[in-house]
């Protein structure tokens, strides 16, 4: 009696259906960008079974409902048989290799070994996954069922069933877009917000009047938020500068606007401007518009060693727009960080132009992340032809940026998708953890360098590998690439949308995790500073890997 209870609860299994949703689980164990350990495997394994096995119910659907012909009986049960061997087969030969697989990614990245043991993580989170999404699944299915009994009662059947996944589509739209997706987004909000530290949370402000949100700044401490006053009151003294390079430093600007210093994209640029021209910006050397990540974070990395390289002779500039990670800053807030960066760069770039072109500062535009993509979307032809900026130097910029799609399309014939060759290297240059930008003809009167690293899954995520190969697994693979890539429709689509995820907690230099050496080469090509030498880049280098973990600096200014 318990046995037939559980057996309507949980429906009738298709065993074809779920020998494709084993081959999909199968596939998921292939290597992608980003190493994977049991847990997330284990998830991962469950969720494109599950997929797997809908794909073969709404593929049995469609024949049915196209009414052709089917094995039924003793010759179904032998052909099913015949497939299931092989098909187990090569998936205990697929888990059994997927050690080797995740191993050797991270070798390349100078991970330790994962345990054999995780295998039975794997399994037991796999299934577990699985049977959750069954259970979504059948719950899906009665309310059509129930919905459709409706309807029967007042028109034909096949319309009713029509109408009925119709309502069920709805409805589910409904409870997750307007129900659950935006409380978990204003939870979210809420809660990076609130790490922000705004307002009564917020530490004292500086009392040196040259900075940004002390009590002579137009900008207000309290307010700023955490990223931006980390920033403000971060990086290179003219004292640390001065005893790197042994010359004279000035102490470098750093003006930063909060997203609650300014109810508008155009308000919050109009007030950086102000608070550049107060600090002088516009008689430094150099000048760069930053755009910050979703959280309004800035890369330390990126930012002190330009400052070295210069002497402190310059000024840096950003606008907060976001307060979520960028991940979800991408999908939920896509066009906050594009209207910020076009109005920062609109008001600073128009301003710039008004000032004589033999006294202003050198003006280059710089993002990572999403700040790259933004960053990018704001450096339109009017920046690139009216008076033109004299650079840019944008690292990991994701995937959807369509200034960089375009250069990438444009690549020379035969050059690999990662790190691409652009005409002759005059105008654009790319750099990875393994090339500085460093090879190409004399530079042109504008310099654009793109830093990405091949195993960066937010810069190579592709939404078209749901259908076909993204155009890096056709090149041979890069130093920090596996060599065992394996396209599978659908999973692979899974897998590298699991890889951003994973890709910011990557060892530094693989993945989306770019820290302060491979920022420095970039930086000299797109800046050129003066009297600097290739002596002074390995200096440079070795002095922001001594004991920082992420700038160059090792005290607060």
């Amino acid at each position: 009696m318990e046995f037939r209870r559980l057996a309507r609860l949980i429906g009738p299994v298709s065993v074809p259906c779920l020998l494709l949703g084993l081959l999909f689980f199968a596939a998921s164990l292939t290597p992608s960008l980003i190493p994977r350990g049991p847990s997330v495997q284990g998830i991962l394994g469950g969720l494109v079974m599950a997929i797997g096995y809908l794909i073969g119910q709404i593929v049995a659907l469609l024949w049915r409902a196209a009414d052709l012909p089917r094995l039924s009986g003793r010759p179904a049960h032998v052909l099913t048989g015949v497939v299931a061997v092989p098909l187990v087969a090569v998936f205990l030969w697929v888990l059994a290799s997927s050690l080797t697989w995740q191993n050797d990614i991270r070798a390349k990245m100078g991970m330790a070994e994962a345990d054999a043991l995780g295998l039975a993580t794997i399994l037991l989170l796999a299934f577990a996954t699985f049977a959750i999404a069954y259970a979504l699944g059948r719950l899906v299915a009665a309310l059509f069922r129930l919905i459709r009994a409706r309807f029967y009662r007042i028109m034909p059947p096949r319309r009713a069933n029509v109408l009925g996944v119709v309502a069920v589509a709805l409805i589910l739209f409904v409870t997750t877009r307007d129900g659950i997706v935006d409380r978990v987004v204003t939870g979210l909000d809420e809660s990076y917000e609130a790490a922000q530290e705004l307002f009564e949370n917020a530490p004292p402000p500086p009392e040196d009047p040259r900075m940004t949100g002390s009590a002579a700044s137009l900008i207000d401490w309290a307010s700023m938020g955490k990223p931006g006053r980390d920033f403000v009151t971060s990086g290179p003294t003219a004292q640390d500068i001065a005893a790197f390079t042994g010359r004279p430093a000035r102490d470098p600007i750093r003006v930063y606007v909060g997203r609650a210093n300014g109810p508008t994209p155009e308000a919050r640029a109009e007030l950086a401007l102000a608070e550049l021209i107060r600090q002088g910006a516009f008689e430094r050397e150099v000048l760069i518009l930053a755009s910050p990540t979703g959280t309004g974070w800035m890369d330390p990395g990126s930012h002190d060693p330009v400052e070295y390289m210069h002497g402190g002779d310059i000024a840096t500039v950003a606008a907060q727009y976001s307060y979520l990670q960028s991940p979800l800053a991408l999908i939920l807030e896509t066009s906050t960080g594009l209207e910020q960066a076009t109005a920062l760069q609109d008001v600073v770039h128009g301003y710039w132009k008004t000032l004589p072109a033999d006294a202003r500062p050198r003006l280059y535009v710089h993002g990572l992340s999403l700040g790259a993509w933004s960053s990018m979307y704001a450096t339109n032809l009017f920046r690139l032809l009216d008076d033109p900026i004299d650079g840019a130097f944008w690292a990991g910029p994701p995937f959807p940026s369509a200034f960089w799609n375009y250069v990438q399309e444009h690549r020379n014939p035969g050059s690999p998708w990662v790190l691409p060759e652009v005409g002759d290297g005059s105008l654009i240059r790319y750099a990875s953890h393994t090339a500085d930008a460093s090879e190409g003809a004399p530079w042109g009167e504008m310099r654009i360098v793109f830093l990405q690293y091949a195993s960066d899954p937010v810069v190579f995520y592709d939404p078209r590998s749901l259908w076909r190969a993204p155009p890096w697994m056709q090149d041979p693979p890069a130093a920090d690439m596996t060599e065992h890539f394996v396209f599978v429709p659908v999973v692979t689509q899974f897998q590298l949308a699991l890889d951003m995820a994973l890709s910011f907690g990557a060892p530094p230099g693989f993945g989306h995790a770019y820290y302060a050496r491979d920022y420095i080469g970039p930086w000299v090509e797109v800046t050129a500073p003066r009297d600097w030498s290739p002596a002074d880049t390995a200096r440079l280098k070795a002095h922001c890997d001594t004991g920082f973990q992420q700038g160059c600096s090792n005290a607060p200014r």
